[in-house]
């Protein structure tokens, strides 16, 4: 928020700093900070977000076109750092969830999910909630009374859903027939829905869409996303999974309303741990989570899609 100009503390208002004073000497004159760099309208650095999204996309694109098998360590790499940013931002507000069984639960759901499909996602996903609960008991000991037990185990179970369990159903789908062409869908889906918000946004946007959670966010960018959505969907859907295109439809609508939920959903979260992002490992978009926010319900959604009506 821009402050209001002023003459400075203990300058009258209608004196210019810098001019000589009642005793005719010269104050100092306090050196200007320089501005810093303007980014877009939508609040990030557009060069560097889109040299990012670039890279990311055609190095995905090509795992999944000619070695899919890559893309099962590449989710689980990602999957990992994704926890462990948002487990280390949690830990700086207090919530002390358990870092090591998250870690260590969350690639066991990753890697079972190729060869044992949602049967291998749900039987770590329950031993991983189970020792989560005994660490976050037992964490100082067998003698101390544990701290906000209730409220930290409910968290660590939120992230565990939130990051690798939404995450897996992407290798569920890439174990399916065609699967490396499912995942390449949906992955252009939420391509869409993100360029069709941001074009929509700063275009046009003028009603904020929930600026108690997201203030850039506007119902304008949400109807982009949801024309570049339906539009992809029938593309993709049709031309890469050769079916009805009016699955292409249902799956954009879905995607999109998905997608924008997962950004809320992260935006809030962020809201009330009182940061900007996740991490900074990828410059203009932030930390790993701050790219997954709304791949990760995606992912589930389009399986469930597919999978249904395929």
């Amino acid at each position: 928020m821009a402050e209001q100009a002023s003459g400075g503390e203990g300058t009258p208002a209608n004196e210019a700093p810098g001019t000589p004073d009642a005793q005719g000497e010269q104050p100092s004159v306090r050196p200007t900070a320089p501005e810093p760099a303007k980014s877009s309208r939508a609040g990030r650095n557009l060069p560097a977000a889109l040299a990012v999204g670039f890279g990311l996309g055609l190095s995905l694109i090509a795992i999944l076109l000619f070695a899919p098998k890559i893309l099962v360590g590449v989710i689980a790499v990602a999957v990992a750092i994704a926890t462990w940013e948002v487990a280390k931002r949690l830990r700086e507000a207090d919530v002390l969830v358990p870092r090591i069984p998250l870690l260590v639960g969350g690639q066991a759901m990753i890697w079972l999910a190729w060869p044992y499909g949602t049967h291998g996602v749900a039987g770590a996903f329950g031993l991983t909630v189970l020792i989560c609960m005994a660490w976050r008991l037992f964490d100082h000991g067998l003698s101390a009374t544990p701290r906000n037990f209730l409220r930290d185990t409910a968290i660590t179970i939120f992230v565990l859903s939130w990051i690798p369990l939404l995450a897996s159903f992407a290798i569920v789908m890439l174990s399916e027939p065609r699967g490396n062409l499912r995942v390449l869908t949906f992955m252009i889906l939420v391509v869409c829905s993100d360029v069709g918000g941001y074009v929509a946004g700063v275009l046009f946007g003028r009603h904020p869409m929930v600026p108690a959670i997201s203030p850039k966010k506007s119902w304008e960018g949400f109807a982009g996303s949801l024309v570049f959505c339906v539009i992809g969907g029938l593309l993709t859907v049709t031309l890469l999974l050769q079916a009805n295109s009016m699955i292409g439809v249902l799956l954009g609508v879905a995607v999109v309303l998905v997608a924008t939920s997962g950004d809320l959903i992260e935006s809030q979260v962020k809201r009330e741990l009182g940061i900007k992002d996740m991490g900074t490992l990828l410059p203009g978009h932030g930390g790993i989570m701050d790219r997954l926010d709304s791949m990760l319900p995606s992912a589930f959604v389009s399986w469930l899609v597919l999978t249904a009506l395929l």
